[in-house]
């Protein structure tokens, strides 16, 4: 069952056979702790300075380098999968920073050159095979049948690329999305 507010279940009405439906906006989770951040600078790859900045600490503390590495904007077309992905960031965050953060889902309406660069997160592959993967995979089959619809049987390792977006809802986008684009909702 969905725990995104009523507002944001969406995943019923997107939903199809064929997957998750693709309009003109995406949508992205994250915290409350960085949405007036993102408002003003936009959406940054790799984006969660606070994060990178924990990480590298602790493998300075175990005496090992950190290599950081720049990732996309992860982006869905379901408001509803947004939220999750929020609630995940809120959860990581709570681990090395305090504070009271809220999941915040942001809407990004990318101008129609750019909107076919938004990709199939086919990297997601990796993460999709351990516990936490598991759990979306879960909540994903969740959401199909809410829909009334079958869950997806999909072998990650041999899935054709398209499927990790219209299936599992993960998409990315290789570039930073500059703040017009952005709502909050």
């Amino acid at each position: 069952m969905s725990t995104a507010p009523a507002h944001l279940q969406d995943a019923k009405d997107l939903l199809t056979a064929e997957g998750f439906a693709t309009g003109e906006i995406w949508y992205h989770g994250t915290s409350s702790a960085l949405q007036s951040s993102i408002l003003e600078h936009g959406l940054k790859r790799s984006g969660d300075a606070a994060m990178k900045q924990a990480a590298k600490k602790t493998m300075a503390t175990i005496g090992n380098n950190y290599v950081e590495s720049i990732e996309p904007v992860f982006l869905t077309q379901s408001k509803e999968i947004a939220y999750y992905w929020a609630e995940q960031t809120v959860r990581e965050r709570s681990v090395r920073i305090e504070g009271q953060e809220q999941p915040v889902v942001l809407a990004i309406t990318l101008p129609r050159e750019d909107a076919g660069k938004v990709k199939p997160d086919v990297g997601a592959a990796s993460l999709l095979m351990v516990k936490e993967g598991e759990a979306y995979l879960a909540y994903i089959a969740g959401l199909y049948e809410n829909a009334g619809l079958q869950a997806p049987a999909i072998n990650l390792m041999k899935a054709e690329r398209m499927e990790y977006l219209n299936k599992l809802g993960m998409g990315y986008y290789d570039q930073d999305i500059a703040p017009q684009y952005l709502n909050r909702l």
